[in-house]
């Protein structure tokens, strides 16, 4: 019985290289509505966002979400992007954000702002960790078999991780992008 393992030496590796939007590649002023149940509104932030459990009643509208407004680069990830970009090599580079599909045209118009041009990017419309995952899975099961991963959300981190751990003979970069460290 010949094993995966032996079955990647025999092949070039299929390189898939996914980059979280949102305080990963780059930050912006875009907000997710909140009205909870007693009508009370607050507007939650990207980050806050993606650790943001629903509450029965609440309300959210993504309608500002859904717009990329007043981007601000994040240069030490863009510069792995543009690396990536530029590499010579077979490799698949995709934008996986969680805002809905619609966003894909500004954020691919934000990324030629900054000369990035003809990147993928899949909106995925949802905060879970596993939407992300999944997507990547199915990635996995259509032969990528080297996947380096970057996001801002431990709970997205933790989500690719446990992928790892179902498909070891995947060669894995898993990276938590922390912005925050760069403005200090």
């Amino acid at each position: 019985m010949i094993k995966l393992t032996e079955l990647l030496e025999e092949q070039e590796a299929k390189k898939l290289r996914v980059f979280d939007f949102d305080d990963t590649i780059a930050t912006t002023k875009s907000k997710v509505i909140l009205t909870d149940k007693n009508g009370n509104m607050s507007k939650l932030t990207p980050a806050e966002f993606a650790i943001y459990r629903e509450q029965p009643g609440d309300n959210l509208d993504f309608s500002e979400f859904n717009q990329v407004i007043s981007p601000q680069e994040i240069k030490s990830v863009t510069n792995i992007l543009r690396k990536l970009y530029t590499a010579t090599g077979m490799r698949r580079i995709t934008v996986l954000t969680a805002r809905k599909g619609t966003a894909a045209n500004d954020i691919k118009q934000f990324l030629q702002t900054i000369g990035i041009n003809n990147i993928e990017v899949v909106g995925v419309g949802s905060a879970d960790p596993h939407a992300k995952a999944d997507w990547i899975e199915t990635k996995i099961q259509q032969g990528y078999n080297d996947v380096f991963f970057i996001d801002d959300a431990r709970p997205n981190i933790m989500a690719v991780k446990q992928l790892s751990m179902k498909y070891p003979d995947v060669k894995w970069n898993i990276k938590l992008a922390d912005y925050m460290r760069e403005l200090n």
